[in-house]
């Protein structure tokens, strides 16, 4: 695949309306959205308004159904194609998932007006749950040098908002913590997904 166009951002940009129109005009067929949810909305936005429909792939930070696609308006993003390791909560396959569940009561007890739509509130409890497990294999030795020892110490580490199949594993030799996903297809309303789960570990398949 020939890449035809690339344009960066600043942060501190107040638009990339202008990339847009440039991307556009390059005549390219698939648009790889490597951008963070801010900027990732008003892309979605932008290619609606011009016109532009190219295959959109959007990277997983900026996925997030209440914090991006809502936004952007999901008719917009419909269709985009992405790739993720958790539980859509939005996704009707997992209401009466006992992780979903789990996830529900989390919600309701600590961020009861949280906007349940967002992928964000279910990463804020995947990153929590994984402290504790560290903690908790620190015992009493909570040493700067020991809980880097047990962060890189978590094999097949399972928590119900993680697709089924995807593990958080860390080694002294492999710091990233999930290198697991599965794609999925933006339907207008939720995420659905499609295919096996892919790993990007060395070896992995």
């Amino acid at each position: 695949m020939q890449i035809v166009a690339e344009l960066p951002y600043e942060a501190s940009d107040p638009t990339i309306d202008s990339q847009m129109i440039s991307l556009k005009a390059s005549g390219a067929d698939v648009f790889f959205n490597v951008t963070t949810p801010k900027f990732a909305a008003q892309a979605i936005k932008k290619s609606a308004e011009i016109g532009w429909k190219p295959l959109h792939l959007l990277n997983n930070v900026s996925t997030s159904i209440g914090g991006v696609l809502k936004p952007a308006g999901l008719e917009n993003a419909k269709d985009a194609l992405s790739a993720s390791y958790l539980k859509e909560p939005t996704d009707p396959t997992w209401k009466d998932d006992p992780g979903f569940k789990e996830w529900v009561a989390f919600m309701e007890k600590y961020y009861p007006d949280g906007d349940r739509t967002n992928g964000f509130t279910v990463y804020g409890q995947l990153v929590a749950q994984t402290l504790v497990q560290v903690l908790k294999q620190c015992g009493d030795d909570l040493t700067r040098e020991n809980v880097m020892k047990q962060a890189a110490n978590l094999s097949g580490f399972q928590l119900g908002m993680l697709l089924p199949g995807i593990a958080i594993d860390t080694s002294l030799g492999d710091f990233a913590p999930i290198e697991q996903m599965q794609m999925g297809r933006f339907t207008g309303e939720t995420w659905q997904l499609f295919g096996p789960v892919i790993s990007g570990k060395v070896g992995g398949t």
